[in-house]
Order: C-alpha cells, then sequence, then structure tokens
C-alpha cells in the first residue's frame, strides 16, 4: 500500500499531515509513502528527512495524487473548499478505490463531499473519531485543540498591558491578572493549564458540571452560576450540546459580573456544526476595564463574543476582541507531529493484508466513513446536511 501526502493549499497553513518519524513507523508495517517535494518546509521537515526515513519525492502533486493508495491532507476539500478544488482532477477513478484521510468539516456543507463521492474516492473525518479510550491516540481533534489552547493564552498574555502574575519587586507590586476561561474541553483545559503557568489567577466555567473536578485540579476555581433550572450540557462522546435560548439568556445575565472582573476572558464553547453560542454580548463588553483582552476559538463559526470578527483583532472600548481561527498553524512543527501520531494510529488500524478493511462493527471506521461507492453514506452527515436516506446496506451511523 501506498500513503502520499501533499503540500496544504489553504491559505496560512503550515502544517503537513505526516511528519518523518511517521514514514519510518508505515514502512514497519509494509506501507511506502510518497511524499510531494517541500510538502514538509512549512513544518520545518526537510525533504531529506523524509528520504532518510524511506519515503519517495515526488515532484508535484499531480502525481502523488495519481498514485496513491490513500492520500492523508490536515484539510480536505470540505475543510479547504476554495483552495482544494484543483485536486479533484487528479484523484484516481473507479474501479480504483483511493482513500483520503484528514479534516473535512463534514457537517457544514455538502457540496465538497458530493464532489469527493463522485471521484469515487473514500473519504474518512478524522473530527468524527469517537472520543473513547480506544480511538485516544487517534483523536486528531483533541490533539490540535490542545495546541490552540495553549496558543490563546500566549496571544491573550501578549495582548494585555498587564503582566500575568503577581509580581514583588522595589518598585512596587503587581497583581496577578484574572483570567476567565469559558469552555473546558480539551483547549479550555490547556488554556487554563498554560495562563495558571503564567502566574495568573484563573476561573474556568462550562455547562458540564462533570469537568468541575478536572477544571480544579488544574488550580484554577470552577465557576459555578445559578440557574433556574438544571442544565444537560453532556453531549454524547464529551461534547457539548446546544441548549435553548431562556437558558442562554439566564447564563448571560449571571455572567456578566464574573466577565467585568476578568482582565481576560478566553472562550472556547463550541457544538460541531451549528454556530458558536454567543456568550459574551456588547454590553458584558463595555463592563469590562479599559485593556482587558478577550481571545474567542470559536470565531470560525461565528464566535462566542458578539463583537468578534473571524481572523481580526477588534478593540471596542478599550477592549480587545481577538478572534483567531486556525491557532494550531501556527505552531506547525508540534502541531504536525501529533497530527501525524494520530493519523498512523487511524491508519494502522485500519490496516489488514496490506490494505484498509471497511468493518461496519468497528465504531472507529464506521463512524468516520462519509463517502463510498458514489455517495455520501454517512446517516448523520446526511440528515444535518438534509439529504435523503440511502436506502442502502452502505449506509453509516
Amino acid at each position: 500500500m501506498l500513503v502520499g501526502v501533499i503540500s496544504e493549499s489553504f491559505p496560512s497553513e503550515h502544517r503537513v499531515a505526516l511528519v518523518p518519524a511517521a514514514v519510518k513507523a508505515l514502512k514497519a508495517k509494509g506501507v511506502d509513502t510518497l511524499i510531494e517535494r517541500g510538502a514538509g518546509i512549512g513544518a520545518g521537515f526537510g525533504d531529506d528527512e523524509y528520504t532518510a526515513e524511506g519515503a519517495r519525492i515526488e515532484d508535484d502533486r499531480a502525481g502523488v495524487l495519481g498514485a496513491a493508495d490513500v492520500v492523508c491532507q490536515v484539510r480536505t476539500l470540505g475543510a479547504n473548499p476554495r483552495d482544494g478544488q484543483g485536486d479533484l482532477a487528479f484523484f484516481r477513478r473507479p474501479p480504483f478505490e483511493q482513500t483520503l484521510i484528514g479534516f473535512c468539516e463534514p457537517l457544514t456543507d455538502a457540496a465538497p463531499l458530493q464532489r469527493l463521492a463522485e471521484c469515487g474516492v473514500r473519504t474518512h473525518a478524522v473530527e468524527l473519531i469517537p472520543r473513547t479510550t480506544r480511538a485516544q491516540s487517534m483523536d486528531a481533534l483533541s490533539s490540535q485543540a490542545m495546541i490552540a489552547g495553549y496558543k490563546a493564552a500566549l496571544l491573550a498574555a501578549g495582548a494585555l498591558p498587564k503582566l500575568f502574575p503577581l509580581m514583588m519587586t522595589a518598585a512596587g507590586t503587581a497583581t496577578a491578572a484574572r483570567v476567565l476561561v469559558i469552555g473546558a474541553g480539551v483547549a479550555g483545559l490547556q488554556a487554563i493549564a498554560t495562563a495558571k503557568r503564567l502566574g495568573a489567577v484563573v476561573s474556568g466555567y462550562d455547562v458540564r458540571s462533570a469537568v468541575k473536578e478536572e477544571v480544579e485540579s488544574l488550580g484554577a476555581k470552577f465557576l459555578e452560576i445559578e440557574l433556574p433550572h438544571k442544565p444537560v450540557g453532556d453531549g454524547r462522546g464529551g461534547y457539548a450540546v446546544a441548549m435553548d435560548d431562556a437558558f442562554y439568556l439566564a447564563q448571560r445575565q449571571m455572567m456578566t459580573a464574573a466577565v467585568a472582573q476578568s482582565d481576560v476572558v478566553i472562550t472556547t464553547a463550541a457544538v460541531p456544526g451549528k454556530r458558536s453560542p454567543v456568550l459574551i454580548t456588547s454590553e458584558m463588553v463595555e463592563g469590562m476595564r479599559a485593556g482587558a483582552v478577550i481571545v474567542d476559538l470559536a470565531a470560525e463559526r461565528g464566535g462566542n463574543c458578539e463583537l468578534t470578527r473571524a481572523d481580526q483583532a477588534t478593540i471596542h472600548r478599550g477592549v480587545t476582541i481577538l478572534g483567531p481561527t486556525n491557532l494550531a498553524a501556527t505552531v506547525p512543527a508540534h502541531a504536525s507531529m501529533f497530527y501525524s501520531r494520530n493519523l498512523v494510529s487511524f491508519i494502522l488500524h485500519m490496516l489488514k493484508d496490506g490494505r484498509l478493511r471497511d468493518d461496519p462493527s468497528d465504531e472507529i471506521i464506521h463512524q468516520t466513513l462519509l463517502t463510498r461507492h458514489g455517495q455520501i453514506v454517512h446517516r448523520r452527515v446526511r440528515e444535518v446536511l438534509r439529504l435523503p436516506p440511502l436506502q442502502s446496506e452502505t449506509i453509516h451511523t
């Protein structure tokens, strides 16, 4: 089996799907690797490092796409709908079945998936890998979110006109910055840990009460908001679920004081396939002190702050609001290393007798498979995209 890696065409995407160490790991299992020339340069990995581990270098992406049995990307067409279009012409057509693995944004838009299906490509979305113990080594969403949370705290520290830690000097005492992190998933917990290591006084909040112990284990205070009814915020796989409008209204009213007392607010609350819930209103921003900073990690889906603009820095009444959308790509070496390990684990999990198996009883394979035999075959994705149900044995949940 031949695994191919092409350079990423999404703007400012510096990650690479497989790093040189992955070539060695795959080769040990009888899998060869073909790398587009220069694919790893943005992440700090030269072509010579790949060849030293046994990879072959191909001069152009068409050659990689035309030869590989499995194509690994960070952002497939679904997550790169504008600049990824040009690759469609180079995928191999049936009866040969080519497999594409990467981030696909499957709950956002049907058109890119339809085009991949029409090419006969078998597509696996890494963001749909179940968050189970068995799949932990393959969880690319978590590995990249961890980096985003770390970088969010650094961005906040860089933008804040105050020091994060308490400092007592002969020239006076600087009190520690107060940081509030909203959303205690992987990104939120890493933001909490990083802000705490930088010396800030940190609080965390999440609608899922089950994460209180995790927040407190990092040395932060868990912010508990009294609500008129007990929320049910735990979704399948550990994700937060969307709540009703009445809940969000009550939550915003009661969170106003906490936001006003904070020097930094980092928001990470996102619901897969839906617009990010607005948790910080313009009125709440206006209640913050001049110089305060908001880093909104949900900016790509509209943002948790009403004033967030994706990939822009907005200043409103002295408060800086940052809306970064691809923070993992700003730490491409380690982001690529983690992502590469996720993909290798995923590929080796599916590998049997020199090819990728298709086992409907395996939840990891079953839940990530999006397209096959010319169709979108994932039931939940078809429902979200408002496609009619398939009357076929190939349907996936």
